[in-house]
């Protein structure tokens, strides 16, 4: 059942309906999960387990959407539906807010700012 929120987003063009695929659903979930394992990896550099840990988060998310029937047009938007794909709280998705920010900090200006402690709590 579409929820109100999310249908607000579709009418802001932020989501379009679109029927959930199977096949694009256990691939997000399958590399989402080989990530978060491969994040978890104390041999790996802080910045590549950070990268692991932030795309297997973005996909897992964007799995959680695109089951309910929804593909977003932004990145950020998988994270801000997550109270209402998941029910998760509000500060789960500032975790990840943060590392999205971090991950454009990184990606867009070359200022890699991640600590032990985000890639602990994107992996948690």
């Amino acid at each position: 059942m579409p929820s109100a929120e999310l249908e607000n987003l579709v009418r802001t063009g932020q989501l379009k309906r679109e029927p959930a695929a199977t096949s694009e659903i256990q691939g997000l979930l399958a590399s989402g999960e080989a990530r978060l394992a491969d994040a978890r990896n104390p041999s790996l550099s802080l910045e590549s387990r950070f990268d692991l840990a932030y795309d297997a988060a973005h996909a897992l998310s964007l799995a959680a959407l695109r089951l309910r029937g929804y593909r977003p047009h932004g990145r950020f938007l998988v994270f801000q539906a997550l109270p209402h794909t998941l029910g998760v709280s509000n500060a789960t998705w500032r975790v990840l807010a943060k590392g999205h920010d971090a991950r454009n900090l990184a990606e867009y200006e070359g200022a890699v700012e991640v600590d032990e402690r985000l890639v602990a709590d994107l992996i948690g």
